[in-house]
Order: C-alpha cells, then sequence, then structure tokens
C-alpha cells in the first residue's frame, strides 16, 4: 500500500484589473515535504484571459513570461534565478507569498495524497482547466 503524504497547494491567478477582483484561475503550485516534491502546471489561456480584460490592457507576453518564471523557480531552473537556487520548501512559500500584483495566489491549502504528481494534475484539472 503506498505511503500518504501530507501536502499544501495554492492556485495561481491572473487579476487583470485589480479593481475590479475578478480572476482566472491559470495554475496550481504543490509541495509536500515528506514525499520530496515540489510541483506546478501552469498554463495560461489568452483567449479567456481576454474575454475576462475586454479592454485588453493586460499585457499578456508578460504575464507569460512572469507565469514562466513561476516555472522555472518551482523547477529549481538557471531562469528563476537566485530564488531557483533555494531550498524546495523556500521556493514554495516565495511562490505563495501574498502578492499585490496581475497574477496572485490563492491562500494556502493542505491535503494528503499518494500521489503528489497525479494529485497535482487532478487539482490543475479540477480548479484551472476550463
Amino acid at each position: 500500500m503506498p505511503e500518504r503524504h501530507g501536502f499544501e497547494y495554492a492556485v495561481v491567478r491572473i487579476v487583470p484589473r485589480i479593481e475590479r477582483e475578478e480572476f482566472i484561475n491559470t495554475g496550481v503550485v504543490l509541495f509536500s515535504r515528506a514525499a520530496g516534491f515540489l510541483g506546478c502546471h501552469i498554463a495560461l489561456d489568452e483567449q479567456r484571459l481576454r474575454a475576462l480584460d475586454g479592454a485588453s490592457a493586460v499585457d499578456v507576453a508578460a504575464v507569460a513570461a512572469h507565469l514562466q518564471a513561476m516555472r522555472d523557480v518551482c523547477a529549481g531552473l538557471e531562469g528563476g534565478g537566485p530564488i531557483a537556487r533555494l531550498p524546495a520548501p523556500e521556493r514554495f512559500h516565495w511562490l505563495v507569498a501574498p502578492r499585490s500584483t496581475v497574477i496572485q495566489v490563492s491562500p494556502v491549502h493542505a491535503g494528503g495524497s499518494d500521489d503528489p504528481a497525479g494529485t497535482l494534475l487532478e487539482l490543475y484539472r479540477t480548479l484551472v482547466a476550463a
């Protein structure tokens, strides 16, 4: 029987016009210290973003670049800069830190899983995928 591990996760959101407090979910970041897992699944749905931001004021290329930086930090890749070189728990806490920008994250939630990677994909399908 597989071992069950605790995990924490947060949903990554795009808030094109902060004053309106409307957002679309665009990804999930999941961390399980016990399983030694930190992963994210992030995908920008430009059509949904443009539909929400009718004025087209949001810089889609800049949002896409910032989301890629989040992926790089999560994976510990060079493109993530010095934050990407931190240990996984510190990278997770940096990724889910509150922001008041176009890219925000939900509060952190907890759960348990015997397959953190599978749980990450299931959370993405449930909370993000259209």
